[in-house]
């Protein structure tokens, strides 16, 4: 590694462990200002369930995203079966509590507006993840991974608070199936981050970006037009959708899993193998989130 690499991978280190460590207190002042405000009778009973779910779902992405991290930045290299059951349970988890809890509440706004909605969440869904490659040709600082990473953390937070915010009927098992998938990207991200000499810290950047802009987020009153709700909520279930299936385990070559095999040469044989860890875990992810939806209806 040339002498130019090495400052500029230390740069990026220490900007972004300072990150980490700002995001985190973030986090905790949004948590607290929230729930003083909730004791304080400053928001209704309805919008401080609303917060209360929000707070959950903010802190179990961090806790996980960041437990994660912490763990990836210790294993020598990405082992491909934990990346196939972290991100198989996590798309099958989104893709049926997306398509059970979000779905319908868009097309109860509006049937045409809603479906509308979901081909719009959809095509941006793909078109930021196209684009965002664009970013490698682009001189910023941090790392290119890290900053992926908190930008689409930012954006699920902020959708995550403005569906929570306006419908605070629902549960919570949504909310974690969106996040689910935090705990395998740290991991992930992580244990490539440390390999370049990163800090894994900067993981702490994305895993709390979702609780601070679900809360900011949370005081944006959609207007009672179901043209307008029905968009928002069709939007929101397209665009997590997209993720999900993002993050479905592709077992080919050339994918993050073949780059994870600890194997020389052929690797079609074991990639066969992950093929049927990976059809088990998105279908245990699914029927995760339906045996807990009849535990709580």
């Amino acid at each position: 590694m040339s002498e130019a690499t090495v400052e500029e991978v230390r740069g990026s280190d220490e900007l972004g462990t300072v990150g980490g460590v700002v995001a985190t207190v973030a986090l905790v002042v949004a948590s607290v200002a929230a729930v003083w405000l909730g004791l304080d009778g400053q928001v209704d009973p309805t919008s401080g369930e609303a917060q209360t779910k929000l707070l959950w779902i903010g802190w179990i992405a961090f806790v996980s995203m960041g437990a994660a991290a912490w763990v990836g930045a210790r294993v020598p290299r990405e082992r491909a079966r934990v990346l196939v059951w972290g991100y198989g349970l996590a798309s099958g988890a989104m893709i049926t509590s997306a398509s059970v809890f979000l779905l319908p509440q868009a097309i109860a706004q509006s049937k045409t507006f809603g479906g509308f909605g979901i081909a719009l969440g959809l095509l941006v869904g793909y078109a930021a993840h196209a684009l965002g490659h664009r970013l490698a040709h682009v001189d910023y600082p941090g790392d290119r991974a890290i900053v992926e990473l908190t930008a689409h953390a930012l954006s699920a937070g902020l959708i995550i608070g403005v569906i929570y915010a306006n419908v605070p009927d629902l549960g919570l098992l949504l909310g974690l199936s969106i996040v689910s998938h935090k705990g395998p990207a740290g991991y992930a991200a992580a244990n490539r981050y440390t390999a370049r000499g990163g800090d894994w810290r900067a993981v702490l950047i994305p895993a709390a970006g979702v609780g601070v802009a679900a809360l900011a987020s949370s005081a944006v009153a959609l207007p009672t037009n179901a043209a307008v709700r029905g968009i928002v909520f069709g939007f929101a279930t397209g665009v997590f959708v997209h993720v999900a299936t993002d993050f479905l385990p592709r077992c080919e070559l050339g994918s993050e899993i073949h780059e994870a095999l600890s194997v020389e040469g052929d690797a079609h044989e074991l990639l066969d193998r992950l093929r049927t860890h990976a059809v088990a875990s998105t279908t245990l992810g699914g029927l995760a989130v339906f045996l807990a939806w009849l535990a709580v209806v």
